[in-house]
């Protein structure tokens, strides 16, 4: 296995309240790349959002390949948005990118 840090872009389509982004973050949170070295390194934060409403998640997922890696983390990603209240539509999410691999 190898682990991987996955960049998944998203935009909130609609305004979302502090407590929806505070649950949002605590879903992700298993997956913050912050407890990795490649995280610590890159000082990489779990959700970044931009005034204009896009957002960034960076999440930590382990993975035979980068394929498995990215499709998982865009798994986890959906799952803890819907569980913050924010669906698809709320909130889409863009293509994955592998940003830094831990053999």
């Amino acid at each position: 296995m190898t682990t991987y840090v996955i960049s998944i872009p998203g935009t909130f389509l609609r305004d979302v309240p502090e407590d929806a982004r505070t649950a949002l973050v605590r879903h992700l949170r298993p997956a913050d790349p912050q407890h990795t070295s490649l995280g610590q390194s890159e000082d990489l934060d779990i959700l970044t959002v931009n005034d204009n409403g896009t957002f960034s998640i960076h999440l930590e997922v382990d993975a035979d390949d980068s394929r498995s890696a990215e499709a998982h983390a865009k798994e986890v990603a959906a799952s803890a948005l819907r569980k913050a209240g924010l669906t698809e539509k709320d909130a889409p999410l863009g293509p994955t990118a592998v940003t830094g691999i831990d053999t």
